[in-house]
């Protein structure tokens, strides 16, 4: 029995966050729970008892008056009916600066010289007293590196990291009780980042924000008798001159350790109207996973490091070369023909560039990233694989599912959608590492948001994410950009800009944590007050730009450039126009707004009028033959489900049960095909090695998701360099689906952070097994099944403390049933043979559309592929007894077929 997971704001022990509110959240094991109680202090002062009562333990919200600088501890108790207590171990938090008047300048220096600056100052303390405590708050811009006698202070990368800056700024507090000293130097290592450096999606060369750099900082010093000394920046700070020439997120750094020591300059107040300062919302950027290559040496001579896992993130490197020698490291995703490559990255540098002083030195980055598996050497004399060490870099969210399978090619996919994750959560949530965009789209972040909800706890994250995007419509009339931040972005459209309600539910339902939505609400409203004012009274909505099912197969113009799907986008923007209504109505209503819930209600069913005018026949049929437009049609409920099942039915089989969905269709696709009864379709979707799938990728040696259903051809070359990443998680989200329906946790929006859950698992031959733990907000979840034999089945649930299931067996002839928290087992005999077997009675299409199955009747029948252009709809026994095929042949070759699982 224990109380755990304590968090405030969903943060482990925050220091120096935001906190205009302070939500408190923690997991009781082995106790069921009548009664909790919250106790806060300041000092040994109890500022806050809440008494025993019942309280949410997933998100409960207290009022305190906070005072700057100031930390708080607090512990919550439990207690069930026979009066049993557990009592949690006391945890922390600590404000920041809050609203208090920084007493400190922002200070600049000379942008003439181009090596990076150090800021620095000289300080001096009391050495009597002792030091209870130093806390030093800070900004810098563009990124910033504390030292303390030149030891970094701290383990986070890239702050303050990217954000609107336009609108603000975050601050850093750092516990630097254990570095300084009654006389020690402060420095600040300055770079370009987001702020200063080349980053734009339309390939401007001029900073966007500002183009000098800004420090703050405020050292705060307490002795142990309560005095305290501060220390500020001010004009009588002084710059030292780095060796780092360049640094820049695009193109990496340059560093020369022969270049002198240059005077130090003073430095000056900055008297630019900057913007506000408040206490930060990202959570850190840092090392996580660590890896040592092997070396390559290429067909054309080259020396190529293979850390083999694509990744965002840096290296350290150790060195020892004459004075003057040049080490160039270039970055890249993958191998062509044996060689070094990079030419998807486009215009981004992606290098790291050494002039050794000749002394041994242990190279790292500061201020880039590089989105790579592999790194060409060059200027090494000596390469040991030893000597390099990837360094894997991302936002410390706490990843938390874990999946298994029987099947080798699932589980590799599984681990590309979580590195697919780990390389795009570098502060905000990117498109891609590598190239030169990586960029907060938000259509993707949004088509994947529910997939990250079960690989990490992703509130925090997401929070920041979030509070950008409303400064963001706050100063654009209601405008979701289609990047967050936006830099110089302008345009607004259907699906990303739908992130701004999809979100956030999506984070409610998962956390239980009501907060986001009470933040977030009136961004849902200005995007669709927005929206409205497009459409108006002509239904101009449809007709604006929208990106519409991007990358889908289905487009009628063809070409290895081809962006654009073939399912009509004002169909699309309506249909995401009425999802965001009906969400915006959802979360008035719980948010006790009933007259604005009616108005959204009421809304959503105007956009559905509009929708089945100018969409549908009058029978119910969509006119849009597409595989996405089937999807929306069952999944939103626009028409006749009926018909919408037939027909994406129809389409699967006329494509050989190929998926030609994009960016809109591929998150809804197994998980609708499930819903509709289709189970063996949709696994037939998952398990395809071929192209268009998702193990094609796995096939071609891919350890993130790609972009493209085809970055890569058969052959393994890049298909096209315009947009081409290898690490793009949005078609990741079929991993959500695993999760949903192979491991069947289905979240339940009405009782949400998985308080009650459906458990309801599909099994499939080809799996043989899986394994899924769960650790949910409420507690963790445990979902195993086993196929014992053809016609026996073996599942087993844990249900965590002060839970509940809904428990819905796979092939059984039990009806559903409830469970409270336990462990339970479940053997028994299925209601069908698990593995589906084929005979010539399947429609010869059908059979053609199994890879293993195509290859038998290759091998059988000469002119198969022939006799299926034009007899695919009937059953394959029919046409070979038209044929005049013998009883024997056809019989034996039933047999055959029974032995394809």
């Amino acid at each position: 029995m224990q109380i755990r997971e304590c968090k405030v704001n969903h943060i482990t022990n925050p220091l120096g966050y935001k906190m205009e509110k302070t939500v408190f959240s923690w997991i009781v094991d082995g106790i069921k729970v009548t009664e909790s109680r919250l106790k806060i202090w300041e000092s040994e002062n109890l500022v806050k008892d809440t008494g025993w009562g019942i309280l949410n333990n997933l998100a409960t919200s207290v009022e305190l008056e906070l005072k700057p600088r100031k930390c708080y501890r607090w512990q919550v108790q439990v207690r069930n009916l026979e009066g049993e207590e557990l009592i949690s171990e006391v945890q922390w938090f600590e404000t920041g600066k809050q609203r208090e008047p920084w007493t400190a300048r922002w200070i600049t220096c000379s942008n003439e010289e181009k090596r990076l600056p150090i800021f620095q100052k000289r300080v001096l303390l009391n050495d009597v007293k002792e030091i209870i405590s130093a806390r030093l708050y800070i900004c810098g811009l563009g990124l910033f590196e504390v030292y303390i006698d030149e030891k970094k202070v701290g383990e986070e990368y890239m702050a303050p990291g990217c954000h609107s800056y336009n609108y603000y700024v975050q601050s850093r507090v750092y516990d630097v009780t254990k570095q300084v000293t009654s006389d020690c130097k402060l420095a600040v290592l300055m770079g370009d980042g987001w702020y200063k450096g080349r980053f734009d999606f339309e390939k401007f060369s001029d900073p966007f924000y500002g183009n000098e750099y800004a420090l703050i900082a405020e050292l705060h010093v307490t002795y142990v008798d309560g005095t305290e000394k501060v220390i500020i920046t001010d004009d009588s700070w002084l710059v030292e001159r780095s060796n780092i020439l360049f640094s820049g997120i695009y193109d990496g750094e340059i560093v020369d350790d022969t270049l002198p020591k240059l005077p130090m300059e003073k430095t000056s107040l900055l008297e630019k109207e900057m913007p506000p300062i408040e206490d930060r919302l990202s959570i850190p950027v840092t090392v996580h996973e660590h890896f040592i290559p092997k070396i390559i040496n290429t067909p054309k001579g080259e020396v190529v490091l293979d850390i083999g896992q694509n990744l965002a993130g840096i290296f350290q490197l150790r060195v020892k070369e004459k004075a003057g020698r040049k080490i160039h490291l270039q970055f890249g995703e993958v191998l062509q023909d044996g060689n070094f490559y990079r030419d998807n990255l486009r215009t981004a540098k992606a290098e790291y560039i050494y002039i050794s002083d000749g002394k041994e030195h242990i190279l790292k980055p500061h201020f880039t990233f590089y989105g790579y598996r592999y790194v060409k050497v060059e200027g090494i004399s000596d390469c040991e694989s030893e000597n390099f060490t990837a360094l894997a870099i991302y936002s410390d969210v706490t990843l938390r599912g874990k999946i298994h399978t029987g099947n080798e090619l699932i589980n590799q996919l599984i681990s590309n959608t979580v590195w697919g994750m780990k390389s795009n959560f570098v502060d905000i949530p990117t498109d891609c590492p590598q190239r030169d965009e990586r960029m907060g789209w938000t259509g993707d972040t949004q088509a994947f948001s529910e997939t990250a909800c079960f690989l990490a706890d992703t509130y925090a994250f997401y929070r920041k994410y979030l509070y950008d995007m409303a400064k963001e419509q706050e100063a654009r009339g209601g405008i979701v950009p289609d990047v967050v931040p936006a830099f110089r972005m302008k345009r607004g459209c259907s699906v990303w800009g739908d992130a701004t309600c999809i979100i956030p539910w999506n984070m409610y339902i998962y956390s239980g944590d009501m907060s986001i939505l009470e933040e977030h609400y009136e961004s849902m409203v200005a995007w669709l007050a927005y929206i409205q004012k497009i459409d108006g009274d002509n239904h101009g909505w449809r007709n604006v730009f929208h990106y519409g099912d991007w990358l889908a197969l289905d487009a009628p113009c063809r070409g290895v450039s081809q962006t654009r799907g073939g399912t009509d986008e004002g169909f699309i923007a309506d249909v995401c126009y009425r999802k965001s209504a009906l969400i915006t109505a959802k979360v008035a209503t719980l948010l006790g707004k009933a007259e604005d819930a009616k108005y959204y209600n009421e809304l959503a069913e105007k956009i559905l009028q509009g929708i089945r005018e100018e969409f549908f026949s009058f029978t119910g049929r969509c006119c849009i033959s597409t595989q996405t437009a089937a999807l929306l049609t069952w999944k939103e409920k626009l028409n006749d489900r009926d018909r919408a099942r037939k027909i994406l039915k129809e389409l699967l089989d006329n494509n050989r049960n190929m998926l030609s969905t994009g960016f809109v269709g591929t998150p809804l696709l197994c998980e609708t095909l499930v819903e509709q009864g289709m189970v063996e379709e949709a696994f037939k979707l998952l398990l395809n090695e071929e192209y268009p799938g998702w193990l094609y990728a796995v096939k071609l040696g891919a350890t993130t998701i790609w972009e493209r259903w085809n970055s890569l051809d058969e052959t393994g070359h890049i298909s096209s360099t315009g947009m081409n990443s290898l690490n793009h998680y949005t078609y990741g989200s079929i991993t959500g689906w695993i999760w949903k329906d192979v491991a069947g946790m289905h979240v339940n929006e009405n009782v949400p952070g998985f308080k009650h859950v459906r458990i309801a698992p599909q099994v499939n031959w080809k799996l043989k097994f899986l394994e899924a733990e769960y650790p949910s907000a409420s507690g963790t979840y445990e979902v195993s099944w086993k196929i014992e034999d053809i016609r026996h089945l073996t599942v087993k649930i844990v249900v965590p403390n002060d839970c509940s299931a809904t428990i819905e067996l796979p092939l059984s002839d039990r009806e559903a049933f409830e469970v409270d928290a336990g462990k339970y087992e479940y053997t028994y005999e299925t209601t069908k043979e698990i593995a589906y077997i084929y005979s010539t009675a399947d429609k010869l299409k059908i059979l053609m559309a199994e890879e293993d199955v195509r290859r038998l009747l290759q091998a059988e029948i000469s002119d198969v592929e022939y006799l299926a252009s034009y007899t695919g709809e009937y059953p394959l026994r029919e046409t070979l007894i038209n044929l005049d095929y013998t009883k024997e042949f056809i019989s034996n070759l039933d047999e055959l077929l029974r032995e394809i699982y």
